[in-house]
């Protein structure tokens, strides 16, 4: 039961690979941005880390220009990639020394990067939680399937307003006038 609470001090958020060549693929793509946005805007308030990949940039092209210039203020930790999974060491070291139990993930594609960071960080023993509203893959079957298989593994399949509003727990909260901005 307690991977279903999230504590603000112990969790960070994890976007995997939105990338400017390969987000036009993924389906309905635009409905992801704002999803994303939101919980870009609630890991700043809550002073969560942010942990950003980029899949061959090379080839992929940067992070898509909806997100990047927001994630470069707020000084989120950035790395490149060839490997389908983003648990490199040196990432899986920096989620270590934050002294984290819980991430967040967002990002593309569902059924292939995002499938396997989740199954390794179910392994290391993390929590994971997926934004499915800001999670996607090119083919829509793809994505409900990985959904599908890292709930069965014991990730926490949810959206980003659920989150947001999880690690916000009242509405007297001082985050809660800019949470609801960012869900709107």
């Amino acid at each position: 039961m307690e991977k279903y609470y999230l504590d603000q001090k112990s969790t960070g958020l994890f976007l995997i690979d939105i990338q400017t060549k390969l987000f036009p693929a993924i389906y309905r793509h635009e409905t992801l941005v704002q999803p994303t946005n939101t919980l870009i805007t609630t890991a700043e308030l809550f002073d969560l880390p942010i942990y950003v990949t980029e899949q061959y940039p090379k080839g992929l092209g940067p992070t898509i220009p909806e997100h990047k210039p927001e994630l470069e203020k707020l000084e989120a930790n950035f790395w490149e990639k060839t490997s389908f999974t983003a648990c490199l060491p040196e990432i899986i070291e920096k989620i270590k020394a934050d002294d984290l139990k819980t991430l967040i993930i967002a990002g593309i594609e569902t059924h292939v990067c995002i499938f396997q960071t989740t199954r390794d960080l179910l392994r290391l023993g993390y929590n994971v939680y997926l934004a499915a509203d800001a999670v996607g893959s090119r083919d829509i079957e793809n994505k409900n399937n990985a959904l599908d298989l890292m709930s069965d593994m014991g990730a926490v399949i949810s959206n980003s307003e659920t989150i947001a509003f999880d690690l916000l727990k009242d509405s007297k909260a001082p985050q809660f006038k800019a949470i609801s901005n960012a869900v709107k």
